[in-house]
């Protein structure tokens, strides 16, 4: 009977450890929906909009000065996630993206240096209130680049100049390309130019975006102007030009998510990364020990410590190959690393004194005591050393 239960035990943990590696299972609708009190979407926990074609937004007069302005709201403001980005499919290399980072307004830009993908980025504070619009201007020169909150400049930042090529390619909203990193709120209106606004500009366009005067807004000649003003369907119109026309897919889905991307790649020095890292850790161990139970008390394996590890690492390998497959997980070498670490941690828990004395206590030490033949030698002589009596 015990040998039956602890057999129900270890399918159970396995169960629990592929659901949550695998929930939902599947790509989930696009929860992007048009706004009923006014032009806008709304997106929801995965929510993405995006340019289907390579767009002809570099086209420039001078190739080096560019604008783009956002008016957007929030749902929260303690979390983050993607507003803008702007993808070059050919090298994938997001070369502009737009973020909420908490209540922080975020720049990232890459480009390649001698072939190498180089980042920078900066932080404004404070930008984002929960249900609370704010409207975003980026202009740049060759030099430098200048943000505006609601038609008032709030940053200047030398040596991040922005030129008209950085927003080549695709276009996406609400979701990075590369990664799932959905924003949550609102998008009531973007216009992109080629060529950096004065002051006086940025401010005028302020006043014509929140005052509903769409007219004033075209006449300022942007090379892309999206009014979210349509209502209903799965296309928001470039009124400018209809080929960078953006589309709201029925799924969410993510262009080119990683697969088994590297630590290296992978580590943040956050704490939200070392807690993903002690959750895969503390997830497995589980796994590592009845598993290593079940080898040596049931199957009366020679080598349960090794199986088990082993057995960690596949499962973990498994759920990381699938995860690239399905849109709201990420696939990365960190949690195969982590999570067989943490199987091994639950394989040394087996010989832990306090733990034989636990299962002694609710009557389940036979399970823990084999005879020494059925062990290998190293875990033979720490259980020998362990058990009570």
């Amino acid at each position: 009977m015990q040998k039956r239960l602890l057999g129900l035990v270890c399918a159970a943990v396995l169960i629990i450890i592929l659901i949550a590696g695998l929930w939902p299972f599947h790509a989930p609708k696009n929860q992007v929906s048009w706004l009923s009190n006014g032009n806008g979407v709304h997106f929801g926990e995965y929510g993405v909009v995006f340019g289907s074609l390579e767009s002809s937004l570099a086209a420039s007069k001078d190739g080096i000065s560019c604008s783009v302005e956002v008016w957007v709201q929030p749902d929260r403001s303690d979390i983050g996630g993607t507003i803008l980005a702007f993808y070059k499919p050919e090298s994938r290399i997001v070369a502009l993206s737009v973020h909420q980072s908490i209540d922080d307004l975020l720049l990232q830009r890459v480009i390649v240096d001698q072939r190498r993908p180089k980042k920078s980025k900066f932080y404004i504070g404070h930008v984002f209130r929960k249900n609370n619009p704010v409207f975003v201007t980026i202009t740049s020169s060759a030099q430098s680049t200048w943000v505006y909150l609601n038609g008032i400049i709030v940053r200047t930042v030398p040596r991040f100049g922005l030129s008209s090529a950085d927003l080549a390619g695709q276009l996406f909203a609400g979701n990075h390309p590369l990664v799932e990193n959905g924003w949550q709120g609102q998008i009531r209106g973007l216009a992109i130019y080629n060529r950096a606004l004065t002051d006086t500009q940025v401010l005028q366009h302020y006043n014509a975006w929140t005052t509903d005067q769409n007219a004033d807004i075209k006449n300022e000649g942007p090379i892309a102007l999206y009014l979210f003003n349509e209502g209903w369907g799965a296309t928001v119109h470039n009124q400018m030009n209809s080929k960078n026309d953006l589309r709201i897919p029925g799924h969410f889905f993510v262009l080119h998510a990683p697969f088994l991307e590297t630590p290296w790649d992978e580590f943040q020095p956050s704490w939200s990364y070392w807690k993903n890292v002690m959750i895969n850790i503390g997830g497995f161990a589980p796994l590592g020990f009845f598993f290593c139970v079940y080898f040596v008390s049931v199957c009366r394996m020679n080598r349960a410590v090794l199986a088990t590890i082993v057995l960690g690492g596949v499962v973990s390998l498994t759920i990381e190959v699938l995860q690239a497959f399905l849109p709201t997980r990420d696939s990365g070498m960190t949690d195969l690393i982590t999570n067989t670490l943490g199987t091994g941690i639950g394989t040394a828990l087996y010989s832990s004194k306090s733990v034989q004395a636990i299962f002694t206590a609710v009557g389940l030490g036979g399970l823990l005591q084999p005879s020494s033949r059925d062990l290998p030698t190293s875990l033979s002589g720490n259980l020998s050393r362990s058990l009570p009596g």
